[in-house]
């Protein structure tokens, strides 16, 4: 079996608070962790009040201080919002905390609306555009070049890169750099099949990574029964809905039925977006999981799923990766 990784949102439940959040999200490292998963992945999210990882290489400092062994990273930074010498000093300073666990995924959206570009005081479509070059400044830190002003902590930095991307731009930059890559299948699988071709394809062999090497996003939620399963998703359902509604907030507990209750256009989009899942038993999962792994060739697979009891999710991990050993 193909290593498995976690995403998390360090999500902030209807009834609690973020700092409920950030220990949750510790716990469920450490399951991860004791479960034998790979990484643990936390996104950069501003502005939002059901998400509490904005200041991610705090939360990140949070969940290698509660663990010993799983790579912790994010999945990740979004760089237009960003200085690179201010990341690579933060990432710089994970590996001197945590050495040899430290992964730096990097995304060209900014994950923010423009009033939350102003308040970055950030062009954000400029700094799209300098993505490319953005990620080789990184490069050249981490490496250890000599550049005008060193970052420190940061410079020689052995922090494991990664591209993510959810479209062709992002398999074309990571192939042309010779970086691995993670697609965002979890929310925006239009493009998967493409951009995995795309990556494949045009790979150039780096001093860092020989071949490519692909993460696909999964949403995974498992539980005793599929009935169960299906419940337990609705609370990712429906932050999803009031995200694209323009109405986000705190993640709501499950609703029976939530689905059914959606007009049709509405449930046509979460259905769309929603492709790349395993929602059901471990049976379920198993079969689902395996069928996305023989579409994708995935080297890894990651995975994301909100669920409102911190418990249930922790017992999702669980029982998903013993379906699949």
């Amino acid at each position: 079996m193909i290593p498995l990784s976690v995403l998390d949102l360090v999500p902030v439940r209807e009834g609690g608070t973020v700092g409920q959040a950030l220990t949750e999200t510790a716990a469920l490292a450490r399951v991860a962790e004791g479960a034998g998963y790979r990484r643990f992945w936390i996104a950069e999210h501003h502005g939002m009040e059901g998400i509490a990882g904005g200041a991610t290489s705090v939360a990140l400092a949070h969940v290698g201080h509660a663990t010993s062994t799983i790579r912790i990273g994010a999945g990740g930074i979004m760089l237009p919002n960003h200085n690179p010498l201010v990341i690579a000093e933060q990432f710089g300073t994970l590996d001197a905390l945590f050495p040899g666990r430290v992964d730096l995924g990097l995304g060209r959206a900014p994950g923010a609306d423009q009033k939350v570009a102003q308040a970055l005081r950030r062009n954000l479509m400029e700094a799209a555009d300098r993505f490319p070059q953005d990620v080789v400044e990184l490069q050249a830190r981490f490496a250890g070049h000599a550049l005008p002003i060193a970052a420190t902590p940061g410079t020689g930095a052995p922090v494991e890169m990664w591209i993510l991307g959810s479209s062709l731009f992002g398999a074309s930059l990571a192939a042309h750099l010779g970086l691995p890559f993670a697609f965002a299948s979890h929310f925006a699988p239009a493009q998967l099949d493409q951009a995995l071709t795309v990556y494949r394809e045009r790979f150039q062999p780096s001093e860092t990574l020989a071949k490519p090497h692909v993460m696909a996003a999964m949403n995974v939620i498992a539980a005793e029964t599929d009935d169960e399963a299906r419940l337990l998703s609705t609370s990712g359902d429906q932050s999803f809905v009031a995200l694209r509604t323009g109405n986000p907030g705190k993640l709501k507990p499950p609703v029976p039925g939530y689905r059914d209750s959606l007009p049709p256009a509405i449930r046509e989009g979460l259905d769309f977006a929603r492709q790349a899942s395993a929602i059901g038993s471990p049976a379920t999962v198993r079969d689902q999981v395996i069928a996305f792994i023989e579409r994708t060739r995935a080297d890894e697979i990651i995975v994301a799923g909100a669920i409102w009891d911190p418990k249930a999710r922790e017992r999702s991990l669980q029982l998903t990766i013993e379906a699949l050993r």
